[in-house]
């Protein structure tokens, strides 16, 4: 049983067709929700705080939680091979790698949740960096240098600007992580000072800027235009979203409908049947695959939320609070974050982004 082996890596082998049904299917939903978003920025406040939760809650089942519940296909889909093997390897990395992060949780929360927040910066920018290079054919990314800039900041933002402008916000949900383990949740002080905040938007906006300037001068020696003006119009409408939104609501939204919605994108295009029902203009067809492949392990997936919830030190009175059960969320998708990482980082080499 395998799958397979393609020619060209996954940047190679897009086809106009392809690219246009993944940005009609993935990129413009994402930037219209992100947009809209911020278009009812004012009306925010006569909403119950209730709703600043409701795209974890969606995440559940729709994108969010789904995107990495394909990873056991993935090797097998991107690199040809046997598939049993690609699943077997996957099922041990999730086990081993998962299953030693969750305990890390337990014994050492406070640099357990640091190493979340510094896991997902480089995983969420690694997916925009794909996302930049397969599906805007970003002509004025061409190093290594150029991308890793790309990668600090795209990952940065969701990390980072909401510390910056939403620093009470943001320390409560990071709070809520060490708080589930009983940790010392006073031992978070430092990242939350001025200077900190200071020192992680100012330092933020240089390297956006820097990112924008380069990409103007690799355009001014013949790269294409357009994925350098698309690129600079992400990088300002994520700014204004992080920096007006509520941090729950912006990262809930961010994750569902930006991240997930574009690894989705990426899986779609190593499966054959997918691939084959975007070039003809089917993202509807090409969805389904992904639901039905996705839908067994995100099954799964809810079983390790329930025993987390039965494992953690604190009380089932402060898990009914919605921090405490978004808190407790985050840290299960912590867990099958690591090994889900090392599976893209994997795929990255494969597909030659780096």
């Amino acid at each position: 049983m395998s799958s397979p082996r393609p020619s060209r890596t996954a940047l190679e082998s897009l086809s106009p067709p392809i690219r246009r049904t993944l940005s009609s299917a993935v990129l413009r939903p994402s930037w219209l929700a992100l947009g809209a978003a911020v278009l009812l920025v004012p009306v925010l406040g006569v909403l119950p705080p209730a709703v600043r939760y409701l795209p974890f809650v969606v995440s559940v089942l729709v994108f969010g939680l789904p995107h990495g519940a394909v990873d056991h296909l993935a090797p097998a889909r991107t690199a040809g091979g046997d598939a049993v093997r690609s699943m077997v390897v996957v099922g041990l990395l999730y086990l081993v790698a998962g299953g030693a992060y969750l305990a890390w949780w337990f014994v050492a929360p406070v640099s357990a949740a640091v190493f979340f927040v510094l896991l997902t910066w480089f995983h969420w920018g690694q997916g925009d960096v794909y996302a930049l290079l397969a599906l805007l054919d970003a002509e004025h990314l061409p190093t290594r240098v150029e991308r890793a800039l790309s990668l600090l900041v795209r990952g940065g933002l969701p990390m980072l600007a909401p510390l910056a402008f939403h620093p009470t916000a943001y320390r409560r949900v990071v709070a809520a992580f060490v708080a589930l383990f009983d940790g010392p949740t006073g031992s978070l002080s430092p990242f939350f000072t001025p200077t900190a905040r200071l020192v992680a938007g100012g330092g933020l906006l240089a390297c956006s800027l820097l990112v924008v300037a380069l990409g103007a001068w690799r355009v001014r020696r013949g790269a294409a235009t357009r994925p350098w003006l698309a690129d600079g119009g992400e990088l300002v409408l994520l700014w204004v979203f992080f920096a007006l939104l509520p941090p729950v609501l912006a990262v809930g939204l961010y994750f569902t409908l930006w991240h997930a919605l574009r690894h989705i994108a990426r899986l779609l295009v190593v499966d054959p049947g997918a691939q084959r029902a975007l070039a003809s203009g089917d993202a509807g067809s090409a969805f389904w695959r992904f639901a039905r492949d996705a839908a067994p392990l995100t099954a799964v997936s809810l079983l390790l939320f329930v025993g987390l919830a039965l494992a953690v030190p604190s009380s089932p009175t402060g898990l009914a609070e919605a921090d405490a059960l978004l808190a407790l969320y985050l840290v299960g998708i912590a867990a099958l974050t690591l090994p889900h990482v090392v599976v893209v980082t994997w795929m990255d080499r494969v597909q030659g982004v780096w």
